[in-house]
C-alpha cells in the first residue's frame, strides 16, 4: 500500500483528519476535487458568510448606533464590490493556511475526483481527463454536503439562488425572499437586511431555528423583526417560484390553505443540505446510502459496513456542523492509530451567527419534557447585564437547565452578544458534569457578558440571581 490513510475531501473533517493522521505517524494522502482546500466551510460556507456578517454588522452599527455613541458620520453608503473582495481575501487567507499545514505535515495532496475501485484503491479523475490510482490501508470519506434543492423549484443561480450564490451578489437588493428559517437562511438574510434589503422569510414550521430550544427561536424572531425589519411568514408551504425579468415570484400556501405570493429581487433557497456521495463509487465496494438524506451508515467507530473504510462529517448522521466534522476527523485518525478516543454528541454546541448570536448545548426543555426528566430552569436577561448595557446589546438571555435532584447541568441555551464564544464555558462545564451550583460559585470577571451565565446558573439552583 502507498498510504496508511487516504482521505476523500478537504473540508473541516477531511483536513483535520489528515493532519491528525500525519501527527500520529501515518503516511497520509488527501484528495480534493476543487482547486482550493477547505471544502464548503472555508470556501462558500462558514468563513465567507461570517466575513459578510461582520462587514454588514459594522455598517448597521454605523447607520443605527454610532450617533448614540457620539460618533457622527456623513454620506454613509455600502461599497458592495469591496465588501465581497474583503470576503474573498479572508477565504484566500484561510485556504492558503490549509495548503501550508499540508506541506508542514508532509501530507500528499491530489486534485481530482476520488472514487473507489475497490476498498483499498482510489481512482483520481483529473480535470484534464487523465486519472491515476493510489492505494491505502484505510480510507476516510469526508466529501461533505451540498444545498438541498426542491424538485418543484428550479435554481437558476441568477435570481433563484443557493447560499453559494448569495455570497457574491454585487449590489444591495431592494427585496429578498429566504425560503427556510434555519441557520443558513437567517444568517444570509440578516446580512442583506442589515444593508437595507427588505427580507421576507418563508418557513414551513411554526418556528425558526426549530431544532433549538423554543425560547431561542421566539426571541430571535422578535429581535430580527424589531431591529432589521425582517418579515416572517410562518407555517407557509412553498409551492413554486418563477422569474420574470429581474423579479422572482414565490407562491405558497398558508396554514389555512390559502394561496400567497411574494415578489422580490432574489430568492435564496435555504432548506437544508444533502450528503454529497455522488461519484464516489460506493457501489463498487458494497456501501449503500440511507434513503433519507443520502447518508452513509457507520458504526460507533465511524466505520462503514466495509472494514477499513470510514466516513465523517456531513455524509453521516447527525448535525451538519464543521466542528462536529473536525472532532470526527480526529476521532477516526486516533481510532486508526489504535487509540480509544470518544465523542459526546450531546455536547456538540450549535450556533447561529446572527446578531444577537444564538448558541445551545445539551438538552432543550422540549426534549427533557418528552423524556420525562425532572429539571430546574434559570434564566437571566442581557438587559440586566452591565456589560451589555455598555455595548447596547441588551436583547436576549441565558437559560440554564439542571437536574432537579442532582443539580447537574443538562442544557444551556443563550441568545445574546458573543453567545458563539460564551457557549464554550457551558460545554466545558457539562463535559466535566458540573452542577449549576458549580458555575454559580465560579468567579466571573466584571463587567463581562459571561456574568449572565453565572446569574442564570444561580437562578437555576435556588432562584437567587443577584442582578434581577
Amino acid at each position: 500500500m502507498q498510504y496508511d490513510v487516504i482521505i476523500i475531501g478537504s473540508g473541516p473533517g477531511g483536513y483535520v483528519s489528515a493532519i491528525r493522521c500525519a501527527q500520529l505517524g501515518l503516511k497520509t494522502a488527501i484528495i480534493e476535487k476543487y482547486k482550493t482546500f477547505g471544502g464548503t466551510c472555508l470556501n462558500v460556507g462558514c468563513i465567507p458568510s461570517k466575513a459578510l456578517l461582520d462587514s454588514s454588522e459594522h455598517f448597521h452599527n454605523a447607520a443605527h448606533t454610532f450617533e448614540t455613541h457620539g460618533i457622527k458620520l456623513k454620506d454613509l453608503k455600502v461599497d458592495m464590490p469591496q465588501m465581497i473582495a474583503r470576503k474573498d481575501d479572508v477565504v484566500a487567507q484561510n485556504t492558503a493556511g490549509i495548503t501550508y499545514l499540508f506541506k508542514k505535515n508532509k501530507i500528499d495532496s491530489f486534485e481530482g475526483v476520488g472514487s473507489f475501485v475497490d476498498k483499498n484503491t482510489i481512482k483520481i479523475a483529473k480535470a484534464d481527463g487523465s486519472s491515476e490510482n493510489i492505494t491505502g490501508k484505510n480510507v476516510v470519506i469526508a466529501s461533505g454536503s451540498k444545498p438541498t434543492a426542491l424538485p418543484f423549484l428550479p435554481i437558476d443561480k441568477k435570481r433563484i439562488i443557493t447560499s453559494t450564490e448569495a455570497l457574491n451578489i454585487k449590489e444591495v437588493p431592494k427585496t429578498m425572499i429566504v425560503i427556510g428559517g434555519g441557520v443558513i437562511g437567517l444568517e444570509l438574510g440578516s446580512v442583506y437586511a442589515r444593508l437595507g434589503t427588505k427580507v421576507s422569510v418563508i418557513e414551513f414550521l411554526p418556528s425558526i431555528i426549530a431544532t433549538m430550544d423554543a425560547g431561542l427561536g421566539k426571541e430571535l424572531q422578535r429581535v430580527l423583526k424589531k431591529s432589521l425589519g425582517m418579515e416572517f411568514l410562518m407555517g407557509h408551504k412553498v409551492t413554486g417560484a418563477s422569474v420574470k425579468g429581474k423579479t422572482v415570484t414565490v407562491t405558497a400556501q398558508n396554514s389555512k390553505g390559502e394561496d400567497v405570493s411574494v415578489e422580490a429581487d432574489y430568492c435564496i433557497v435555504a432548506v437544508g443540505r444533502t450528503a454529497y456521495t455522488e461519484g464516489l463509487g460506493l457501489e463498487n465496494i458494497g456501501i449503500k446510502t440511507e434513503e433519507r438524506g443520502n447518508k452513509i451508515p457507520v458504526n460507533a467507530h465511524l466505520e462503514t459496513t466495509v472494514p477499513g473504510v470510514y466516513a465523517i462529517g456531513d455524509v453521516i448522521t447527525g448535525a451538519m456542523l464543521a466542528h462536529k466534522a473536525e472532532d470526527e476527523g480526529t476521532f477516526v485518525a486516533e481510532t486508526i492509530a489504535g487509540q480509544k478516543p470518544h465523542i459526546n454528541y450531546n455536547l456538540i454546541p450549535g450556533v447561529v451567527y446572527t446578531w444577537p448570536e444564538v448558541a445551545s448545548v445539551g438538552y432543550t426543555e422540549e426534549q427533557l419534557k418528552t423524556n420525562g426528566v425532572k429539571y430546574k430552569s434559570g434564566s437571566f436577561p442581557f438587559k440586566a447585564s452591565g456589560r451589555a448595557k455598555a455595548s447596547m446589546d441588551t436583547d436576549g438571555f441565558v437559560k440554564v437547565l439542571a437536574d432537579e435532584a442532582t443539580d447537574e447541568i443538562l442544557g444551556v441555551h443563550m441568545i445574546g452578544p458573543r453567545a458563539a464564544d460564551m457557549i464554550a464555558e457551558a460545554v466545558v462545564a457539562m463535559e466535566y458534569r458540573a452542577s449549576a451550583e458549580d458555575i454559580a460559585r465560579i468567579c466571573h470577571a466584571h463587567p463581562t457578558y459571561t456574568e449572565a451565565i453565572k446569574e442564570a446558573a444561580m437562578a437555576a439552583t435556588a432562584n437567587r440571581a443577584i442582578h434581577m
